[in-house]
């Protein structure tokens, strides 16, 4: 049976059962990929953040048994994010941009799902390092990067979010991905004010899948920000 067929046989939000043991749940984790559908679904209902990212590439379930646990999204992140590796293309990197773990699953279990996810990377894709953000304007420092040895590489430069006349603050790669475009001129010739939304720098770690590339890294690896309020979900 496929993860798919798993996910779209229960009820929408899962955990690991009445009776069932957390601790033992997280030591048999296993991941396997899921459908964006379900995927989008999990992630826009769960995620503090309630939405999908544009560009998304791999949807992975975390799963004990028939039981999905968690999802993890990876996709093309920032348009320069390969550049912070050279040589790279596109096609060497993603970025990690959702991670979702069941509320059952013991507290501090997202570093060992992270470790299972990335081994499950390893063997089964060809990318040779990740990058990843964490959001200190929301008491995120990255404690599970840090937790899973990740490099740190400082603040990302602070990109505007688009508000499309709802209220929804969206990143201009998934208003490019579902419109083809994020031109504001675009929006106005159709009677839409776009508002760009301020945001804050983010912390920002890369890991590599293949340790060869580690040398080709061009930004210094800084000493991780000590934890202010705590880290949540990413």
């Amino acid at each position: 049976m496929s993860a798919a067929s798993v996910q779209e046989s229960t009820t929408p939000h899962q955990g690991v059962g009445p009776g069932s043991n957390p601790r033992a749940a997280l030591q048999n984790l296993s991941v396997r990929p899921v459908t964006f559908k379900i995927a989008k679904r999990i992630v826009e209902r769960e995620h503090y953040l309630h939405s999908m990212p544009g560009g998304s590439r791999i949807a992975l379930g975390v799963f004990s048994g028939d039981r999905l646990l968690g999802v993890v999204i990876l996709g093309a992140g920032p348009s320069n994010g390969y550049q912070l590796v050279r040589p790279a293309t596109m096609d060497d990197y993603a970025a990690l941009t959702r991670l979702w773990l069941d509320d059952d699953l013991p507290k501090n279990s997202e570093s060992r799902v992270l470790g299972v996810v990335l081994r499950h990377l390893k063997r089964h894709t060809r990318i040779k390092f990740l990058v990843t953000y964490a959001d200190p304007a929301v008491g995120h420092v990255g404690t599970i990067y840090q937790a899973t040895n990740w490099l740190y590489t400082g603040l990302s430069q602070a990109a505007a979010m688009l508000d499309l006349g709802d209220g929804i603050p969206r990143h201009s790669r998934s208003v490019a991905h579902a419109f083809g475009t994020h031109s504001p001129a675009h929006f106005a010739s159709h009677g839409i004010d776009v508002k760009r939304i301020a945001q804050s720098a983010k912390h920002r770690y890369v890991y590599f899948l293949d340790r060869n590339w580690t040398q080709r890294l061009n930004v210094p690896v800084l000493p991780y920000p000590k934890a202010g309020q705590g880290d949540g979900h990413r």
